[in-house]
């Protein structure tokens, strides 16, 4: 497509950023993942080809998976960070300090012409710009799990992003053929503001006995048209991940976003939903 970049370049190799190198690689980008040593960029490597092997052979490529597979690099160091990259989105675990530390690296490394953005889901995107030398050339681009059948990309600007920043962004998002919104930094931005806020509540309603996970979603997905009720959306996204997103929006919003204690207890007991086979309900 015209408008997709030539070159992407992903930093983290999780689920998340294994979506977004898939989904830039689907568009016909050269895309290059970067992880922390040998040992995870070997797992990010697996990651990225099972999935594009399982969406071929369920038809869902129009190429074959080799091909596909072939536009992907994975390296296990930021050095290696490809200079021609024209985006380069970080997309590590939700912690301040890491992604700071990987920012600023990172941009370091690529080409002064190139934009840089975070996947965040809550944190302060201008508070992590803030820590960079071109903090025009920086947003925010939180993606959905699982990327590349999510159709929604949310872009978030700070008061420093350039127009042109947003121009561009917008526009490699619709080359991947989907739909962006564009928010001003906030704390949660617009999707994990409301998405938290239901999940918590349906959350306390389990804690106090209204009913059973099964009937709260229900009641959401056909009351409501939801297509997924918030406590089945709690086990994919992970316990672990709501209940940060959930602590950094009691600290900046208030009481309204404290974390219930069911939360705090799934988590300790390693109930993270459907990565660890058990959440609020059993994933074999």
């Amino acid at each position: 497509m015209s408008n997709a970049p030539t070159v992407v370049a992903v930093v983290g190799g999780g689920s998340m950023g294994a979506g977004i190198a898939q989904s830039f690689a689907l568009i016909g980008s050269r895309v290059t993942v970067v992880e922390t040593g040998d040992r995870a960029a070997a797992a990010a490597r697996r990651r990225i080809d099972a999935a594009l092997t399982r969406a071929a052979e369920r038809g869902r490529l129009a190429e074959p998976a080799p091909s596909v597979i072939g536009r992907i690099t994975v390296l296990s160091s930021l050095s290696g960070l490809p200079a021609e990259a024209a985006l380069v989105v970080e997309a590590v675990p939700e912690t301040l300090h890491l992604k700071t530390a990987v920012l600023t690296e990172a941009e370091k490394t690529m080409g002064e012409q190139a934009i840089l953005a975070t996947n965040t889901s809550s944190l302060s995107v201008t508070e992590l710009g803030g820590h960079l030398s071109r903090p025009g050339q920086f947003l925010g681009m939180h993606f959905f799990n699982p990327v590349p059948a999510s159709e929604l990309v949310e872009l978030v600007r700070t008061p420093a992003t350039l127009p042109e920043t947003l121009r561009a962004a917008t526009a490699w998002t619709q080359a991947l053929g989907k739909q962006e919104v564009v928010v001003n930094d906030s704390p949660g931005f617009a999707s994990s503001r409301l998405g938290v806020a239901l999940g918590l509540e349906a959350i306390r309603m389990v804690e106090e006995g209204v009913a059973e996970p099964e009937a709260i979603d229900t009641a959401v997905r056909l009351g409501y048209k939801h297509p997924m009720g918030p406590l089945r959306v709690t086990d994919l996204v992970g316990l672990d991940v709501r209940l940060a997103i959930a602590e950094h929006l009691h600290t900046t919003l208030g009481e309204r976003f404290r974390p219930p204690r069911l939360l705090r207890d799934k988590v300790s007991r390693g109930e993270l939903g459907r990565k660890s086979g058990k959440g609020f309900y059993s994933w074999p």
